[in-house]
This record gives C-alpha cells, sequence and structure tokens, in this order.
C-alpha cells in the first residue's frame, strides 16, 4: 500500500487530473478512503464503472453526491464503445479553466495526461483496454515513464499514464467488508460465507424484495423469515440436506452473476442516516 500511495504520489506531477474508478454496486465501498489525502488538490474525475450492474436509480443518486462535493462522476460500462468519447468529454468539462487558459497563451489541442486509480476488480484492465484500443503504447523520452510504465494514447485528445499503483481497500467497517466480499471485489475466504450471505440476504430483503422471492420463489410468509431460517429452509428446498455451505456458494454467485437483477449495496440515504446519527449525538 505505501509503495502503490509512493507511486502515485511521484507521478501526480506529470498528470492533468486523476481518474478515480469506482464500482456502480459499491460506489463508496470501492472507493480508498486515503485518496483524498494522496492526490491533495489536483483534480479528479469519478469513474463509475460496471453501470450495467448497479442501480441506476442508485448510481444516479451517487452521481449527485459526487457533484454536490464538487468532484465531476461520470457512470460507465467500459466495455462500451463510446467509453473513450464519453471520458474524453467529462476529463475536458473538469479543465475546462485550464484549457482556456491555455489557449489564451496560444496552446491549441494539448493532449491531457491522466491516470487511473481504483483498488483491485473495478475494472481497471477492462477500461485500459478499452482506451488504449489497438493503438500502440507510447514510450521514450517522455518524463514519468519508468520501468514497468508507460503512456497509453487513446486518442489524439487523452493520455493515461499505466499502472501508477494498485490502492487496496480499507474495511475497518466490517459491512464493508461485507458488500466488497459479496461482489467478488476481495478474496472469499477473507470473511466466512455464512455471514456474507446472511447479510446479501437481508440487504435484498429490504432492497430489492421482488427479485429475492421471484428469484427463490418464496410465498409472502416465507419472506418475514429471519436471514438464518431462510438460509435452512432453501437449503432444504435444493435438496442440500444440511450442506449449508452449498447454498451460501448458490447465493453468492447467484448476486455476482446479477441472478437477482441489478443492485447496488451502498446508498446515499444511508449516509444521509449517519449524518442525523452524529447530530444528534
Amino acid at each position: 500500500m505505501s509503495k502503490a500511495r509512493r507511486q502515485v504520489q511521484e507521478n501526480l506531477k506529470h498528470v492533468d487530473l486523476v481518474m478515480e474508478l469506482v464500482d456502480a454496486r459499491l460506489p463508496l465501498s470501492s472507493r480508498n478512503p486515503m485518496l483524498d489525502k494522496i492526490i491533495g488538490t489536483k483534480p479528479r474525475l469519478v469513474i463509475i464503472n460496471k453501470k450495467d450492474l448497479g442501480d441506476d436509480l442508485e448510481i444516479q443518486k451517487w452521481v449527485h453526491y459526487f457533484e454536490a462535493q464538487g468532484i465531476l462522476a461520470v457512470k460507465i460500462n467500459a466495455k462500451e464503445q463510446q467509453t473513450v468519447k464519453k471520458l474524453t468529454k467529462a476529463a475536458k468539462e473538469v479543465l475546462e479553466e485550464k484549457i482556456k487558459r491555455a489557449s489564451e497563451r496560444g496552446i491549441q489541442n494539448k493532449a491531457i495526461r491522466t491516470m487511473i486509480i481504483g483498488i483491485p476488480n473495478v475494472g481497471k484492465s477492462t477500461l485500459m483496454n478499452r482506451l488504449a484500443g489497438k493503438k500502440i503504447a507510447i514510450t521514450g523520452n517522455k518524463p514519468g515513464v519508468t520501468k514497468g510504465q508507460q503512456w497509453l494514447k487513446t486518442n489524439e485528445e487523452l493520455e493515461i499514464l499505466d499502472t501508477p499503483g494498485i490502492l487496496w481497500p480499507k474495511f475497518e467497517d466490517q459491512k464493508v467488508g461485507l458488500k466488497l466480499a459479496l461482489t467478488g471485489a476481495i478474496k472469499d475466504d477473507l470473511i466466512p460465507k455464512d455471514e456474507i450471505t446472511i447479510f446479501g440476504l437481508d440487504f435484498f430483503k429490504a432492497n430489492y424484495p421482488d427479485e429475492l422471492q421471484h428469484r427463490f420463489k418464496l410465498t409472502d410468509d416465507q419472506m418475514s423469515l429471519s436471514a438464518v431460517d431462510l438460509i435452512i429452509l432453501l437449503t432444504q428446498k435444493y435438496g442440500f440436506r444440511d450442506d449449508y455451505d452449498r447454498f451460501y456458494d448458490l447465493f453468492i454467485k447467484d448476486v455476482r452473476d446479477s441472478k437477482l437483477g441489478t443492485y447496488t449495496l451502498d446508498r446515499v440515504s444511508d449516509l444521509d442516516k449517519e449524518d442525523t446519527q452524529d447530530d444528534n449525538d
């Protein structure tokens, strides 16, 4: 982590802005909380990736949340063709004043230099491949190019510094760890699967009850059962006898494969509740 932090800080002077990549299912939990301190006042663009897996209504709330903090946010699916155009446009918007000042000094059409930062499994490799396309990576006598690093040219307007370092998530908060585990953002053996499944069932019961009921063909009465009782019921229903691990695996895989529909585990409304709680304290 300290090595990645050092790498990022060393390269900040070579870029015009930082692109922070987050998961649409975890717009807050997939952020590294140290990033604000690491990049300081450097202009930033938040990229909410995997929009096809997230709840569009909730994603839009996060876009507004970031914008309220003075940070432009854009939602994408890195696999889509228009990603390069969308991010180039957003980068220009973030740097509008800087580009305007450069233009007044006679500097025109200078490529925007950026680096993409994100925790593992937010889709950085997919995005980098989409942005680089079939272009040949630029290397040579340019500042910021060190061993294992290179500038990738996406088009005439955007250049990306590859591999500035990987920032890992911090999850002292157990709920953040459970969210990361449910989506597969961290290794499966870090948190017990029974805890992940109980968390997941409770979350879908509270936020996407229709999808949960439809997927597992539950009656209204069964939907009122606790998560633990649901696990017992469904393990028996699937013929797994007392092999609860088989149901844990099935449920977690179903969630990750979007068999229960699109979803976003982080909710802006939860932040509002926390703020209210802090005020009351």
